[in-house]
């Protein structure tokens, strides 16, 4: 599993799209803002569509599928062009498909006892999910310590006013959140902006 484009993308968006219509635009305005990657999520209806559409038509976009729970999500979402696959926590179905197709997989985290089976899997980018809730980087700076080889990819809990703070750490490959995908696509493309800024 590649996961080489974390040097490009430190700052993940979750993308929650309610149509397939809102898809290109949605992305467009991410890359107007200087953001070239999406986790679209799979929480809504037209996921697996718009995920198909955004990887064959948006241009320079890396897609990602997010909130994959189950082992036949991550297929579809594979099967659409998902080149990244997210969990909330660890699933071994979709671990299983994600090996198959040779996809990154990138699976929710919070106790040394998750951390350590993913490990056990040989995944050692993982998703340090919802971060705010607990204890955010002091969290991680605990718990990093016992996992030097792992690197963590906090969401939830993320945003403009903190992201900076996490990226400064050796131990985060990324950070991931919504904070940018809020109000009108002239909204979404500053706050993008704003945020492609915080990697320099």
């Amino acid at each position: 599993m590649d996961y080489s484009f974390f040097q490009d993308h430190k700052i993940v968006p979750v993308v929650v799209l309610n149509s397939v219509e809102d898809t290109l635009p949605t992305l467009n305005a991410m890359k107007k803002g200087g953001i070239t990657v999406a986790e679209i999520t799979f929480r809504t209806a037209c996921a697996k569509d718009a995920i198909a559409l955004a990887s064959k038509e948006a241009e320079g976009m890396l897609i990602g599928a997010g909130t994959v729970i189950n082992a036949t999500q991550c297929r579809s979402a594979i099967e659409a062009g998902a080149k990244f696959i997210v969990s909330p926590g660890f699933d071994q179905g979709v671990y299983e498909v994600c090996v198959e197709k040779d996809v990154p997989y990138i699976p929710g985290v919070v106790t040394p006892t998750e951390i350590m089976n993913a490990v056990g899997k040989g995944l050692t980018i993982l998703k340090f999910f919802p971060a705010g809730v607990f204890g955010g980087l002091k969290a991680l700076k605990a718990v990093s310590a016992a996992f030097p080889g792992v690197k963590f990819l906090p969401t939830g809990g993320v945003d403009e006013t903190n992201a900076p703070e996490f990226l400064s750490q050796k131990f985060i490959i990324g950070v991931g959140g919504s904070w940018m995908m809020k109000g009108s696509l002239d909204d979404i493309e500053n706050a993008c902006r704003r945020a492609s800024q915080l990697t320099k």
